[in-house]
């Protein structure tokens, strides 16, 4: 098996880990899951580096395991883990529709990258396709819950997919550049994870649509 046909497989699998994370009814299920696809994007990073003959990346993918397989999920798990809310746990579109919009997505975004002529990832394409899906899944995440804690993991997983796309066509980016991009996922998480705790203790509601006294 080639390194290209590699990556691109496990690009796959990150479709199949984000698909899990919208669909998980419990934050802390969505944090594990998370860390699964976490884990997909460093051995991809890693088989990127062999298949590029890019060093950098093996610190990049180095610098992504500590942060995103292990601190941000962590973070997540504990920070979110107490907060309950079950009237938040229904999402705003049933999971058939979002499978359908989803496989929607994942089609055009390969017809997208399809019609572009990148020589940088010759071969890659159907990874590069993935990586521009992923971002449009987070944002599907964002828009069709109800729940805060989800909310935050359709983040998680649009930055996901921009990292990806930065590994596949700039993956010669210097060592200092990658690490500080794999790790403002940590701040991000932190700053969000805190808003939320402060929502859930002042309104004792994680139910976006219940916000009302946020207005004026």
């Amino acid at each position: 098996m080639t390194g290209t046909l590699i990556v691109n497989n496990l690009a796959g699998l990150l479709i199949v880990s984000s698909l899990l994370v919208i669909g998980a009814k419990r934050p802390k299920n969505a944090a594990l899951f998370y860390a699964l696809q976490s884990l997909i994007l460093v051995l991809i990073f890693i088989a990127l580096a062999y298949t590029m003959k890019a060093e950098e990346l093996f610190w990049w993918s180095g610098t992504a395991f500590i942060t995103k397989v292990l601190l941000v999920p962590w973070i997540m798990y504990k920070a979110l883990g107490k907060l309950q809310d079950p009237r938040a746990d229904t999402p705003v579109i049933g999971l058939g529709w979002l499978i359908l919009i989803a496989a929607v997505i994942i089609v055009l975004s390969y017809l997208v990258v399809d019609s572009v002529h990148l020589p940088v990832v010759e071969g890659l394409k159907p990874a590069l396709s993935v990586s521009l899906s992923h971002f449009f899944l987070g944002l599907l995440c964002i828009v069709s819950q109800r729940n805060i804690l989800k909310q935050i993991f359709g983040y998680c997983l649009m930055e996901n997919g921009a990292h990806l796309t930065l590994a596949l066509m700039a993956y010669k980016a210097p060592e200092l550049v990658e690490v500080g991009i794999a790790t403002d996922a940590i701040f991000a998480v932190i700053i969000m994870s805190f808003m939320a705790r402060r929502i859930y203790h002042t309104l004792k509601t994680l139910d976006v649509r219940q916000l009302t006294a946020l207005k004026g």
